[in-house]
């Protein structure tokens, strides 16, 4: 068994009645980061490898969110709720201090972490992150790929918020019904509206072997998990990012038509003493590419907090 094989191994937590599976890669006294995957994703999706954890310094906790992978879900979870969960793999950990990065639909679960547990919270990182939907001034759907705008549920004809949640969750249940029996289908669906630099990325043999490994260990029990997620999204996230008091980072690739960048924009401009970074020539995948300089920026902050300390 190979190192990286060997670290990571599936454990698990409890919250109340609930489990949370999570992975730990990295050395033991590398600086904790907790990363919230994808939607749909889970705690196997694409990270750096060992080697590059053990280079910077970092130990990555990555866990499934509820009704993904091998975690119960939570029904009517909102994106506030990621908070809690990571406060119990801290506590269950011992880490008192720690960073956190969100990748796509982990980026809003990110900022609720950064928000709500400020305390231990050193700094974040958000890459091609979501804005709230009810975001005043942002077209939420503008520039989105048709794939995701239907799986948010806009219609040309207008519903009400039931109705466009009901639309939501059916569409979303027969999609991943389908990617159950065949995760290629989603990496097939996705390349067709994807940017010429998606395309380079998820081409790449040990990215899309870790793609397929995510999103079939996310769906193995049904599509819940991204339910939830799709739900939460569209509804009240449960906390404002303006009351965010810790360093956070923005980064974003311009041509991002999945997360569009107008997102990220809006966020920054409302999380006070944000930082962003906006990739010229770079898409949605881009993220994928760019975490180890997302978790070395965390070492940064970690290292000028310890020296002003």
């Amino acid at each position: 068994m190979s190192l990286d094989q060997a670290n990571r191994g599936a454990r698990e937590a409890k919250v109340g009645d609930r489990i949370l599976a999570y992975e730990i890669a990295g050395p033991d006294d590398g600086m904790p980061v907790f990363l919230l995957h994808g939607t749909p994703g889970s705690s196997s999706g694409p990270r750096p490898r060992n080697i590059v954890l053990h280079r910077l310094g970092v130990r990555l906790i990555s866990y499934d969110r509820p009704g993904y992978g091998e975690s119960t879900r939570q029904p009517g979870r909102k994106v506030v709720d990621a908070a809690a969960d990571v406060r119990t793999l801290a506590n269950e950990l011992g880490i008192d201090r720690y960073g956190v990065v969100g990748r796509s639909g982990g980026g809003p679960h990110a900022l609720a972490v950064a928000a709500r547990n400020a305390d231990h919270v050193i700094a974040a990182a958000v890459l091609v992150g979501l804005a709230p939907a009810n975001a005043p001034d942002l077209d939420w759907f503008g520039g989105m790929t048709e794939y995701n705008t239907h799986n948010y549920a806009e219609d040309e004809a207008k519903q009400d918020e039931d109705r466009e949640i009901s639309t939501l969750i059916e569409r979303i249940r027969v999609r991943a019904a389908q990617i159950r029996r065949d995760p290629q289908i989603l990496v097939d669906e996705l390349r067709k509206e994807m940017r010429l630099s998606d395309k380079r990325v998820v081409d790449d043999v040990a990215i899309r072997r870790l793609l397929l490994e995510t999103y079939s260990k996310a769906l193995r029990d049904g599509p819940y998990g991204w339910v939830d997620d799709a739900v939460a999204f569209r509804v009240n996230w449960g906390f404002d990012p303006g009351e965010i008091r810790i360093p956070v980072c923005f980064w974003h690739g311009e041509d991002d038509n999945f997360s569009p960048v107008a997102h990220t924009r809006w966020l920054a401009a409302r999380v006070p003493g944000s930082e962003l970074q906006l990739q010229t020539g770079t898409a949605h995948f881009g993220a994928v590419e760019i975490l180890p300089r997302m978790l070395d920026w965390l070492k940064s902050v970690q290292t000028v907090g310890s020296g002003a300390g």
